[in-house]
């Protein structure tokens, strides 16, 4: 084999020009899949902050919106924050797809008897003798 050839017999210069070229295609692509992600969670947030109409994520600068390490928006509920701040007109009332309330973080435990003073023994018994004979 000559030296001017590569293993498979093509010039060098066109393995350097096809390196080259997917070198840029990646980082087109990264770029794309950046501002998808930042789109994405823009979204998510703007639900959140009771955004009206989806359409006004279009008046964000995706240019200047950092991504963190991870990956995530950095403070997307500032971004939220400040568009609420410069265009109110965008956002209604926050609301949730839910209109059950908020469940309680422990159930009501049962008092023992024993547990009680003698006036609320009293009281208790007199509610359940009552709810008895409504029955």
């Amino acid at each position: 084999m000559s030296e001017d050839r590569t293993d498979d017999g093509s010039p060098p210069a066109d393995w350097q020009a096809r390196a080259e070229a997917a070198e840029l295609a990646l980082g087109a692509v990264q770029r794309e899949a950046g501002e998808r992600l930042k789109r994405a969670e823009l979204k998510v947030e703007a639900v959140r902050a009771g955004m009206v109409d989806l359409d006004g994520l279009k008046l964000i600068d995706l240019d200047g919106v950092a991504l963190a390490e991870d990956g995530s928006v950095a403070d997307p509920a500032g971004i939220m924050v400040a568009l609420k701040r410069a265009k109110p007109w965008l956002f209604g009332a926050g609301s949730s797809s839910s209109t059950a309330a908020v469940p309680r973080a422990e159930p009501p435990r049962a008092r023992h008897a024993r547990e009680l003073s003698e006036e609320e023994w009293r009281s208790a018994r007199a509610a359940l003798l009552r709810r008895a004979g409504s029955q």
